[in-house]
């Protein structure tokens, strides 16, 4: 059956609907994370509506339990595996409660060839009321090693090709570091990595210092 344009717009529009009205929390993201776009249950569950929540990482709104389920993704995604990814997340719900459940990320595209964005849904499996008091968040093995790179004063080129990473990919791991510790610059990300005792002092080159990865 042939589909003119006039179809293919009653088509997505009625899509669109489906996905605003569905009551499970949904968003389509970039490759990186980025919300795209965002159903009001999804935006509900981070306290806002769908439109402010366009352009902002899905990882900083749901915590990850375990750093290394995100690197086991983004590796799999840089190598263009098309599976099922779930992550187990935190996060605070507008009430204040502290939430707990499962980010599944499906990659979708329309060609093999073509980069994938990613449809996620969050499943919320409970919450505790009363949280413990947050501690310092560790760093992953990879975070760790773009900061002692940076220490070093490479450049986000050079520590692309040392980590085998691309560079939008160090980039990555850098604004989620800039995010989660409010730093301004890169120069402030490598004073806290040594404030927080992520990079050990008095070494050179510098390394991250044994137990404080995740």
């Amino acid at each position: 059956m042939d589909v003119g344009p006039g179809d293919a717009v009653v088509w997505r529009n009625r899509a669109m609907t489906l996905f605003d009205r569905v009551s499970v929390p949904v968003a389509v993201c970039d490759v990186y994370g980025l919300v795209v776009l965002a159903n009001p249950a999804m935006a509900a569950e981070a306290g806002t509506t769908p439109g402010r929540l366009r352009g902002r990482e899905v990882l900083e709104l749901f915590r990850p339990q375990e750093a290394t389920q995100v690197d086991r993704i983004a590796e799999a995604l840089r190598l263009r595996r098309r599976s099922r990814y779930q992550v187990s997340v935190r996060w605070r719900a507008p009430g204040g409660a502290e939430r707990f459940g499962e980010l599944t990320a499906d990659p979708v595209s329309d060609s093999v060839e073509a980069t994938p964005a990613l449809l996620v849904m969050l499943r919320v499996l409970g919450e505790q009321t009363e949280p413990p008091e947050p501690g310092p968040e560790p760093v992953t093995p990879v975070e760790g090693q773009v900061l002692a790179l940076l220490a070093g004063g490479a450049t986000t080129a050079r520590a692309a090709r040392e980590m085998g990473l691309t560079v939008d990919g160090v980039n990555y791991h850098l604004r989620r570091l800039s995010a989660r510790w409010s730093a301004a610059n890169r120069t402030e990300l490598v004073a806290r990595a040594y404030a927080s005792g992520v990079l050990a002092a008095g070494v050179w080159p510098p390394q991250t210092r044994a137990g404080r990865t995740a």
